[in-house]
């Protein structure tokens, strides 16, 4: 890899409380990050995280976050008083493996319109399966429920190299993407209301809003605990999912956005019903929740929609599956990717 690449490149990694990860993963990205300087942006900790940096590994820089603002706020104001051409945003419960930022940036480096990659996300703890938070690169449906090349819903699919080509997608993950600095303030970064979950997804809508084009890299792997601070069957995750789903629609819907969130809210009523019949009340009540938060705040979101508002032909729809992914799910009974129709994805 050439060293001015990676003189350009910044690994990020938003920590809160995660001294437990920091310890166990911080070693193999040192190792195998070819010197590549790393910071650790710290989201108000209370455990001793930063302490525990300065004694053990005094080669990673730091910056302090006034608050814990979440995923969105915490990385925004990290990332604006950190001076690089690329960052590389990474979970503190990621394992990455030799030779594993090399694609990435080989990648990048040769199409200027190519804003961010991911790599590969395996299991941490079952490392032939793929990991919730990526797996083999992000997709979204007609509807706007995101899947995964790997993982579609709750069902996680074995790595059996099935999914090892270079292909464009609608969203990188937050768990661990490399993205060009200037395209992420371009978009004005993350969006501080999601607080957490979805907040990439958003992004990469508004990215590829503007023309740009995204990849997942899988000659790249890494490794993803999951859930490391909001275990993914924790109603406060139902919540913020449910919530920020719909944010992110009113935001980036181009069609009759008042259809489109009927359709959703009537979907999103069907869901809160399944889980009443499966006894999962905690669940319902989050649903219930997610929908009052999103009613206070969508003046603000339409506020936001006309703010953020490109050419519509700019839009690049690459990785957009133009079917239901619940229909084929629960329906056409569907489990895995491959097995879906590739006549529904644009420029598959």
């Amino acid at each position: 890899m050439e060293a001015n690449l990676i003189e350009k490149t910044t690994i990020v990694i938003l920590n809160w409380n995660g001294e437990k990860f920091l310890n166990d993963f911080l070693p193999s990205l040192i190792k195998y990050s070819n010197g590549c300087r790393i910071i650790v942006a710290d989201n108000k900790s209370s455990d001793g995280s930063i302490v525990f940096l300065q004694q053990n590994f005094p080669q990673v820089e730091f910056v302090l976050n006034d608050e814990n603002g979440g995923f969105a706020k915490g990385y925004n104001d990290a990332l604006k008083r950190i001076n690089a051409e690329f960052y590389v945003l990474i979970n503190s419960d990621v394992e990455v493996s030799e030779n594993w930022l090399n694609p990435l940036l080989e990648a990048i480096k040769k199409d200027e319109k190519l804003a961010a990659v991911q790599p590969k996300i395996l299991a941490f703890h079952e490392k032939t399966s793929f990991e919730h938070a990526g797996a083999s690169g992000g997709f979204i449906d007609k509807n706007y429920y995101p899947f995964c090349r790997g993982r579609i819903f709750n069902l996680i699919e074995q790595d059996k190299s099935q999914y090892d080509g270079e292909i464009e997608v609608f969203w990188t993950s937050g768990a661990c993407m490399l993205i060009r600095s200037s395209v992420f303030h371009q978009v004005n970064g993350f969006d501080e209301d999601f607080f957490a979950h979805m907040e990439e997804i958003d992004m990469c809508w508004r990215i590829k809003r503007l023309g740009y084009r995204l990849k997942i890299i899988p000659s790249s792997h890494v490794y993803h605990v999951g859930g490391g601070t909001l275990n993914y069957e924790s109603p406060n995750k139902v919540y913020l999912n449910f919530r920020n789903s719909l944010f992110m629609i009113t935001k980036n819907h181009q069609g009759v956005l008042v259809l489109k969130l009927f359709y959703r809210l009537t979907l999103d009523g069907i869901a809160a019903l399944h889980f009443l019949s499966k006894g999962k009340f905690s669940f319902l009540l989050a649903v219930l929740k997610a929908h009052f938060s999103f009613y206070k705040l969508l003046p603000k979101m339409v506020r936001k929609r006309k703010a953020f508002s490109p050419d519509k032909k700019l839009f690049n729809q690459a990785g957009f599956y133009k079917g239901s992914i619940l229909w084929a799910y629960y329906f056409k009974k569907i489990k895995v990717f491959s097995k879906l129709n590739m006549r529904f994805f644009s420029d598959y």
